[in-house]
């Protein structure tokens, strides 16, 4: 509570019915009642971020609704009291008007309705911050400001109020601060803020959060510190190992099912890394055989619809770790491969005048060459000369000649295979190294760019959207292409 509220308002406010906030919505902005000394017990455990393993008869909808049955969690908040009332709302904004709901509440918890119709869209008003308000309602009440800032891109703003949120509840709810801390850091890491103290936010975050139940929460934390990682051996030209360490640990933690979304992210994050990796054994292959499962199972959820940019970098990471992953099938694997890059062109995701469909145009080509299909390789690799010398970019343009050169000597001066094989590998490494015009900013290894999640404020919608993973560029590895 804050020092502004008299001792008797204190009082009232902390037996009352409290908000928890760090569960994701809606279950975390239920109200827990704590009018037996059962319900006290299952409000100590949410505020630690547990799960109860028993629940009272009278909380029936609050398990329900951590279950995600919330359809079932809406009928069993059945009575006519204020909290089972706004309870029900929260659950299905239907059921009542916001002011309907406020009418029967504590007047220090009517901002807390503010919060819930704005998270879920019932209303466009925000949340009026209060110095008199309890220190739950007001770090909500805060954050709900920040996600507002940030939908409107002034992001920088929002992490100093996520942050002075978490500071509000600091002592009395370490877990929400934690989530809050959390958010914040992600944020400084998007804007190039200062990467020690984010790193050390996130890492404080993940500690505070370690015996609790938020896994998704955790697991989001563990992503952006691997990504923190993932960067910072690239730049140092350090092995991949504690990104890798983190990503499955936060694999560990949510599943295709539970977090897909998150889940799909880590594991694009985790095959960059192990292609990012240089291969200095011969075992080391076995990696990118770990890389191309994780780009197949993102594959699962990301799609061209829904998640371009995600779905684009996986597709083309997938397909070139096939063109370069030994195997004995390795023909059916350049069959893939080419049908892959078909899929990235036809989908419309690249700009076709864009330098990044011009290397997927250039890869397809390689893949076609090693098939044995010259006249088709040409074809491709023409119009992505074409495209090259159109965006004045001369490096790929002269890379993408080279194959050309290589293609033409082998149906003539040179008509060994593997000495073709040899010469073709020799020009498309050259090729991936080169930059595109759009390929800027912090990069990792091959040139991955991996963005921590983008964070969302308490109350947090949907986590398992919060993750973002971009691919910028390539480099002399398998994975070499930027989203668009």
């Amino acid at each position: 509570m804050t020092a502004s509220l008299d001792s008797d308002a204190a009082t009232e406010a902390l037996a009352g019915p409290q908000p928890l906030g760090a569960f994701d919505l809606p279950a975390g902005m239920l109200l827990v009642p704590t009018r037996t000394p059962e319900e006290d017990s299952v409000r100590r455990d949410l505020l630690a971020g547990r799960l109860p393993s028993s629940w009272p008869a009278s909380l029936e909808g609050h398990r329900l609704a951590h279950q995600g049955d919330l359809v079932a969690a809406a009928a069993a908040f059945a009575g006519d009291d204020p909290t089972d009332r706004y309870n029900r709302w929260v659950l299905d904004a239907d059921t009542a008007t916001a002011d309907e709901v406020r009418a029967g509440l504590p007047a220090h918890l009517h901002p807390l309705v503010d919060v819930v119709a704005w998270s879920v869209g019932a209303s466009d008003d925000l949340p009026v911050d209060d110095p008199e308000l309890p220190d739950e309602v007001r770090a909500l009440v805060v954050a709900t400001c920040a996600s507002e800032l940030m939908s409107t891109g002034r992001d920088v703003e929002a992490r100093g109020l996520l942050q002075q949120a978490a500071t509000l509840v600091t002592a009395t709810n370490p877990v929400l601060a934690a989530v809050l801390l959390g958010n914040a850091a992600g944020l400084g890491l998007d804007h190039d803020a200062d990467l020690s103290a984010a790193r050390a936010d996130l890492e404080s975050a993940l500690v505070d959060l370690t015996d609790t139940d938020l896994r998704t929460m955790r697991a989001e934390l563990l992503n952006q510190l691997g990504s923190l990682a993932h960067e910072e051996a690239a730049r140092a030209g350090l092995p991949q190992s504690d990104a890798m360490a983190r990503y499955y640990d936060a694999l560990g933690l949510v599943t295709e099912e539970s977090a897909p979304f998150l889940w799909a992210s880590i594991q694009l994050n985790l095959a960059t890394a192990h292609l990012a990796t240089p291969m200095t054994t011969a075992s080391d292959q076995l990696r990118l055989g770990v890389a191309t499962q994780s780009l197949r199972a993102c594959r699962r959820i990301f799609t061209p619809q829904d998640n371009p940019a995600q779905w684009s970098t996986a597709t083309l990471n997938l397909a070139n770790a096939l063109v370069y992953t030994p195997s004995t099938h390795q023909a059916d694997n350049l069959v893939e491969a080419v049908e892959l890059y078909e899929e990235i062109l036809e989908s419309g995701v690249r700009d076709p005048r864009s330098v990044a469909y011009a290397r997927v145009l250039a890869n397809q080509g390689n893949a076609l060459a090693h098939l044995g299909a010259p006249d088709a390789a040409r074809a491709k690799l023409a119009e992505a000369r074409f495209i090259f010398e159109a965006n004045l970019d001369h490096d790929g343009a002269l890379a993408v000649r080279e194959v050309l050169d290589a293609i033409s000597r082998s149906e003539v001066d040179d008509p060994d295979q593997a000495a073709f094989e040899a010469d073709l590998a020799r020009q498309v490494a050259q090729m991936s190294q080169v930059p595109g015009a759009e390929d800027i900013g912090r990069t990792s290894g091959m040139g991955v760019r991996v963005e921590p999640a983008t964070p969302s404020a308490t109350p947090p919608p949907d986590a398992q959207r919060r993750a973002k993973v971009t691919i910028l560029r390539t480099g002399s590895t398998p994975a070499d292409e930027e989203t668009s």
